[in-house]
């Protein structure tokens, strides 16, 4: 079964990633080379300003990749050890933007992850501006403790493997 395309009543990124869910980002792909998804945005991910908080992207850019990440090393548990984030136009409130990450190197114990974020057309979404660019590097295939062995399971069941 795709699971990008299944119809479930219950969003995956209930079961993904808290954080994401509560600001209304919703996962689209998900697979070892690519995790993507979009967000309309509110008051809940904007500054006083009400453009996009800087803070959320770089929220959307490691969830994404250490997601990715988590499937591309078969499940074992990952962890960020360095972000780079660049915001080069603004999104405001009532923007629709789309995120989408993809490996540049799943290696042994390393991989680096390039995420890009666009503002996109709602008339015509082949019409899209990049609003940030992301680079996250990841440490991968560390074990997973304990207290968190099924930590990839609900992962597994949106994942396209």
């Amino acid at each position: 079964m795709d699971n990008k395309t299944s119809s479930s009543a219950k969003p995956k990124t209930v079961d993904l990633d808290a954080p994401l869910h509560n600001l209304g980002f919703e996962f689209e792909e998900i697979s070892a080379g690519k995790v993507s998804g979009n967000l309309h945005l509110t008051q809940k991910c904007c500054q006083p300003f009400k453009v996009l908080h800087g803070g959320v992207s770089a929220l959307i850019a490691e969830s994404l990749s250490s997601i990715g990440a988590h499937i591309a090393c078969g499940y074992k548990r990952v962890a960020g050890i360095q972000l780079s984030i660049n915001h080069l136009k603004s999104a405001v409130i009532g923007d629709f933007i789309h995120a989408e990450a993809t490996p540049l190197t799943v290696g042994k114990s390393i991989q680096v992850w390039d995420v890009k974020i666009w503002k996109v057309d709602p008339s015509n979404s082949q019409n899209r501006l990049l609003i940030a660019s992301s680079r996250v590097t990841l440490k991968s295939n560390m074990p997973v403790p304990d207290n968190a062995k099924h930590a990839g399971d609900l992962l597994k069941k949106h994942a396209k493997l």
